[in-house]
């Protein structure tokens, strides 16, 4: 996972250089204005949605032994609000599948947990490019399904979770290119679950395209 980061890491920059070299004249980068107003292209909302690689960390995660990731979906929304030039804050609201796969080899009941949540980032963008910017902040999320026969609260999950994101994002035109890793820290098990204990959190790389729109 920390290899796929990097690469996707490099892979912005890179867009974002020839962007800037590329880019054709009168288009106002991210870091503008217009002259005499306080209109900026990190003013808008819009729309996003890309590929969750979900497993889960935590000192008791190798109880869950014989794990891998679950790759799954997340689509939003989020409205953009600048502060400056630099700086914008980003609140947004997501449908995101979550969980990990277990070895089939070794259970005869269905190998994949998927736990679908309704996240709320909010984020501080900070552009150190003119179109590559920096996105860090809370998250905090409600367990709305889960692929079993159970209510949440009879499968043992809390319905509550929370944590931190942090990522990087690439403007192209209008359309935004991103990842991101979603470190959760609230535990996803209620403690009579687990028999080694209950220290397992989510943890998400994400990797999206959206598509925004300036005020």
């Amino acid at each position: 996972m920390k290899k796929l980061l990097l690469s996707l890491t490099f892979v912005l920059l890179t867009l974002a250089s020839v962007r800037a070299q590329e880019g054709p004249p009168g288009v106002r980068s991210s870091t503008d204005y217009a002259p005499g107003t306080t209109e900026s292209r990190n003013n808008g909302f819009g729309v996003k949605g890309g590929w969750n690689i979900s497993n889960v960390h935590g000192d008791n995660k190798n109880t869950l032994s014989n794990r891998d990731n679950l790759n799954n979906f997340m689509a939003g929304i989020y409205a953009q609000f600048a502060l400056n030039n630099k700086f914008s804050v980003q609140p947004e609201f997501l449908y995101s599948r979550k969980g990990y796969r277990l070895n089939k080899a070794t259970l005869s009941a269905d190998s994949t947990v998927r736990l679908d949540y309704l996240q709320i980032p909010v984020l501080l963008v900070y552009n150190f490019l003119d179109n590559v910017s920096v996105h860090v902040g809370p998250q905090v999320s409600l367990l709305a399904n889960i692929n079993r026969d159970l209510s949440i609260s009879a499968a043992g999950l809390h319905s509550l979770d929370y944590g931190v994101v942090g990522g990087l994002e690439a403007r192209i035109g209008p359309a935004r290119l991103g990842a991101r890793y979603d470190l959760g820290l609230a535990k996803i098990y209620k403690t009579s679950i687990l028999p080694a204990g209950n220290k397992v959190y989510n943890q998400t790389l994400q990797v999206y395209l959206g598509l925004g729109f300036s005020q």
